[in-house]
């Protein structure tokens, strides 16, 4: 049954690949479904049990919307889709880029006609892990679905209301025969697009880098498969306390905190200051860092947390000495290189080329901003 409704949604996308090749194509999906489900995909050994500590109470997926590979590759589509946008011009995949891990290297990542948001894009890898279930810097998104919609609607964005978004994506014509394998049926609503799309990014879970080959085995860690500068980094990150907000092997924050960036802030986040970054894999291929960009260099935020942060009265009390002075951590410059190697080896190849996450348009215009 499967099998023959997904012929049929290939047999409906086939149809009017030639009908929209005037305009904007229509995606080139393959002839079954990718595996994105935990049934097909599911998460590595070493996520679910390990001396870093399980990622399963932080897994925010809801028990009534798992993850199913139709959902996920309509959700795909949606992605990677400029219809999404007023001007047919942007996607979510515009300022979320594969090769970046699903972020951006600029400071403000430009949306419709060249207008600029308030903060850096956040990179979406491992956002499933989240414990506190809040999403964007300012955690000012209630779930991942809610979260998915917001820059559709954004002015600076997508600009495109949900109201235009449903119309628009009901007289595309290869939509229905998409929502109907994903749901069932051919309705398009804006709560079906936030979950597929919910779907596609929950999928994207980063856990094969250099790192992750010491848990090849699935047994105990096997420290011989990494660098004894990475291995010096990683029992550095556990000792200077960057674990306490970097939780997990997931490496996703807790929830939004005060870092002493500025003794006043000039970006109150979510209130006094307080910000919430995305997991740190893959983080060495997307600088500059922090929401407003303000550091180039991994070896500059190591620096930061070594010596920089200021005082602040809303500051992080895991970033305090016993005085009450902000921590000063005392690093040599050994061990600064050796926490930059470390998360450079969360870095994974394999994630920032998997097909399954890819541009399914084959013809559509450049998603990098002009």
């Amino acid at each position: 049954m499967r099998a023959f409704r997904f012929v049929a949604v290939l047999a409906a996308l086939a149809g009017c690949a030639q009908r929209d090749a005037a305009r904007l194509c229509a995606p080139a999906l393959p002839s079954i479904p990718a595996g994105y489900s935990d049934q097909d995909a599911p998460l590595p050994a070493h996520f679910l049990g390990t001396s870093e500590g399980t990622v399963a109470f932080s897994d925010r997926t809801p028990r009534d919307r798992a993850t199913t590979n139709w959902g996920a590759t309509l959700g795909r589509v949606l992605f990677y889709d400029v219809r999404l946008s007023a001007d047919d011009r942007v996607a979510c995949a515009s300022c979320h880029l594969q090769a970046l891990g699903f972020g951006d290297t600029l400071a403000r990542s430009p949306g419709i006609h060249g207008r600029l948001p308030r903060r850096r894009t956040l990179a979406l890898a491992n956002a499933r892990f989240n414990a506190y279930g809040r999403y964007r810097w300012d955690e000012s998104a209630a779930s991942l679905e809610a979260q998915v919609l917001l820059p559709i609607a954004d002015r600076n964005e997508m600009d495109l209301p949900l109201p235009l978004l449903e119309a628009k994506l009901s007289r595309t014509r290869y939509y229905p025969a998409l929502f109907t394998a994903a749901f069932g049926s051919p309705a398009i609503t804006r709560d079906r697009v936030a979950e597929a799309l919910a779907q596609f990014v929950r999928s994207l879970v980063s856990s094969r880098s250099s790192f992750d080959s010491m848990f090849a085995t699935g047994g105990a860690p096997d420290p011989r498969r990494v660098s004894p500068q990475v291995l010096e980094g990683f029992a550095l990150f556990d000792a200077v306390g960057c674990h306490n907000c970097h939780r997990t092997i997931a490496y996703f924050a807790d929830k939004s905190s005060n870092i002493g960036l500025d003794s006043v802030p000039a970006d109150s986040g979510a209130g006094q200051g307080r910000f919430k970054p995305a997991s740190l894999r893959n983080v060495a291929v997307r600088p500059p860092f922090m929401h407003d960009g303000r550091f180039a260099t991994l070896r500059d935020v190591v620096a930061f947390y070594d010596h920089g942060v200021r005082a602040s009265p809303s500051l992080d009390l895991r970033l305090l000495a016993t005085d009450g002075t902000p921590r000063r951590l005392h690093l040599s410059q050994r061990q600064q290189e050796a926490l930059v190697a470390f998360l450079t080896a969360l870095t994974d190849s394999s994630f920032l080329r998997d097909a399954r996450f890819s541009d399914p348009f084959p013809c559509a215009p450049a998603r990098r901003r002009s």
